[in-house]
C-alpha cells in the first residue's frame, strides 16, 4: 500500500489542490498508484507549520535530535525490503540497486545525526585586551529541498539528514514520478517521535511546487538536485529574500584513458558508470576521452562488456540493469544518437529499443556506444542522462585535459593510469568538484559532493553538508578586570 496524500504539521494531509499524477512501473507500466501534486496553498500551509517549529526543534538538544534520527534509521532498517521494492517498481533500477541506495542513505543518516552533536563554537583572538570574542553556529531557519527521481531516497537522506541535525525544519518536494518509496521513509521518521512541523513531504512538479518553494518568503535556504535551466529558475525565485542556495545541477562527466591505464579495468569502470541505472545519473560516465595508442584495445573491451548487458524488471533475481524511467529519457537519448552519427560518429552497439517477453509496454533501451563522436556533437557537448556513452580519441595528453575542460560543466570527471603521479597531475588540472583517480565513483559520505561552473553551487556530504543549514553568530563582549 502507497501513501497518496501530504505530510505537513505532524500529519498526513489530504490536498488543497486538485492536480495529480498516475505513478508507472517503467519495466510494465502497470499503475502503481496516484499522487497529488502541491499547489501553491498546500506549501504555504507547510512552510507555516515549519516556521512555528523552529524554536521546537532548534532548540532541542542536539543529542535528542540524533536519538530521532537514530530511531527512524532503525524503522527504515526493518522495513528495507518493502522501500527498496517501491522504488524498484516506480524508479525501474533492479532491487538490488533499491537496496544499496537505501542503505547508503540510512548510512547519511547515521553519520549527520552524530555530526550534529559535534558542532562546536570557538573562542576567537581579539586585537584588544580586556575583549572577548564568542563565535558559535546556529540553525539557519526553515530549510526547502527539491529532491530528484533518480535517486530519491538516497538524495532524500542527503538533504533531511543535514538539515534536520542542523537544527532545521525542512520542507522537501519529493519527485511526483517516483514519490511512494520516500513516502514510507517518512512514516519512519513519524514513527520516531519527530515534532510536529519539522518535516514536510510535497510531491510536486518543479514549475509549480518547487517554484512556490524557492519564491516564499518563510524559506530561508534551499537545496535542489536538478537540472542547470531547473537551477538557474531557483536562483532566480530565491532573490526576494536571498535565500541560501546549495544547488547540484547537471553534469557531463569526462572518462580519461591515458595510455598506460589498465584497458580492462578502465574499459569494466566505464561501461559500469555509464550504464549503471540506464545512465540517469548526475555523474554517469557521458564521453569517454581515449588516448590514441589505446583507443583499439580500449573500443574492443568496452563493446565485448557493453553487449553481455543483459535488460531485465529490476524484480527479477539477478537482473543488474533495468528500463529508463520514461519515454523522454528514450527520446533524448535518440536525439544524441541521430546527431552524433549525423556528424560522422560510428554506432559500435545499441541504439534501439530492447523488446522483452511479456513487458512490450516497458521503456527499455538497448546500452549505447558511439566511437569517433565529434566533439561538437549532443553526447559530447549536452547531458544524456541515458544509456549512451560517446567516445574520442587523441594522441595527445594535453588535448584530452582540455577537451575535458572545454564545456560549461563541472560535477565529476574521471581518470585512469597506472601512473599516479602521472593522473595526480591531470585530476589536480580538471576543473571539477570532484575527481576519480583509478575509480568511477566520487561520492564519499565523508567529503563534500558538488559542482564547480554551471554544475552548482555549495556542497553535500561530509561536514560541509551540515554547515549549509548553519549560520555563524559572533558575540563580542568585554570583560573587566575584577582583581
Amino acid at each position: 500500500m502507497v501513501n497518496e496524500r501530504f505530510f505537513y504539521a505532524g500529519e498526513w494531509q489530504d490536498p488543497l489542490a486538485t492536480e495529480s499524477f498516475d505513478v508507472h512501473d517503467p519495466a510494465s507500466g502497470e499503475r502503481i498508484g496516484k499522487i497529488p501534486l502541491a499547489g501553491h496553498e498546500d506549501i504555504d500551509r507547510a512552510v507555516q507549520a515549519a516556521r512555528q517549529a523552529v524554536p521546537v526543534w532548534a532548540s532541542m538538544h542536539a543529542d535528542e535530535r540524533a536519538r530521532i534520527i537514530h530511531k527512524a534509521a532503525d524503522l527504515i532498517v526493518t522495513r528495507i525490503d518493502e522501500i527498496a521494492e517501491l522504488l524498484t517498481r516506480e524508479q525501474g533500477k533492479p532491487v538490488s540497486g533499491s537496496r544499496k541506495e537505501i542503505e547508503f542513505g540510512i548510512e547519511v543518516l547515521r553519520y549527520y545525526a552524530q555530526e550534529g552533536r559535534c558542532v562546536y563554537g570557538s573562542l576567537r583572538p581579539s586585537m584588544s585586551t580586556g575583549i572577548k570574542s564568542i563565535v558559535s553556529y546556529q540553525p539557519l531557519g526553515v530549510v526547502a529541498a527539491i529532491v530528484p527521481w533518480n535517486y530519491p531516497v538516497d538524495i532524500y537522506c542527503w538533504k533531511i539528514g543535514a538539515a534536520l541535525a542542523a537544527g532545521c525544519p525542512i520542507v522537501v518536494k519529493p519527485p511526483h514520478e517516483t514519490p511512494f518509496a520516500i513516502g514510507k521513509v517518512v512514516e519512519c521518521f513519524e514513527e520516531a517521535g519527530l515534532p510536529p512541523g519539522v518535516l514536510a513531504n510535497l510531491p510536486g512538479t518543479g514549475p509549480v511546487a518547487g517554484a512556490a518553494l524557492a519564491k516564499h518568503p518563510g524559506v530561508d535556504a534551499i537545496s535542489a538536485t536538478a537540472s542547470v535551466a531547473a537551477g538557474q529558475d531557483i536562483m532566480r525565485n530565491a532573490a526576494g529574500n536571498l535565500k541560501r542556495l546549495s544547488l547540484e545541477l547537471g553534469g557531463h562527466s569526462p572518462f580519461i584513458v591515458l595510455p598506460d591505464a589498465d584497458i580492462e579495468e578502465a574499459a569494466s569502470a566505464a561501461m559500469r558508470r555509464s550504464f549503471s541505472n540506464m545512465g540517469q545519473i548526475c555523474i554517469a560516465v557521458n564521453r569517454i576521452l581515449v588516448h590514441q595508442a589505446v583507443h583499439k584495445r580500449f573500443i574492443e573491451a568496452l563493446t565485448e562488456l557493453t553487449t553481455a548487458i543483459e535488460l531485465g524488471h529490476g524484480m527479477e533475481p539477478g537482473v543488474e540493469y533495468g528500463p529508463a524511467l520514461n519515454q523522454s529519457v528514450i527520446e533524448r537519448t535518440q536525439r544524441h544518437i541521430k546527431d552524433a552519427l549525423a556528424k560522422g560518429g560510428k554506432l559500435i552497439t545499441g541504439g534501439d529499443h530492447a523488446q522483452l517477453a511479456g513487458l512490450e509496454k516497458g521503456f527499455f533501451f538497448r546500452p549505447t556506444l558511439i566511437d569517433k563522436a565529434p566533439l561538437n556533437s549532443l553526447p559530447m557537448t549536452e547531458e544524456t542522462y541515458g544509456p549512451l556513452a560517446a567516445i574520442h580519441s587523441c594522441d595527445c595528453e594535453k588535448t584530452l585535459l582540455d577537451n575535458a575542460n572545454s564545456l560549461p560543466y563541472g560535477l565529476a570527471a574521471y581518470v585512469f593510469s597506472r601512473d599516479l603521479e602521472r593522473a595526480w597531475d591531470i585530476a589536480d588540472q580538471l576543473e571539477f568538484g570532484a575527481v576519480g583517480v583509478n575509480i568511477n565513483d566520487t561520492t564519499e559520505l565523508q567529503a563534500p559532493f558538488g559542482g564547480w561552473k554551471l554544475s552548482g553551487i555549495g556542497s553535500e556530504l561530509g561536514p560541509e553538508g551540515l554547515h549549509a543549514f548553519l549560520q555563524p553568530k559572533h558575540v563580542k563582549v568585554r570583560v573587566r578586570r575584577r582583581v
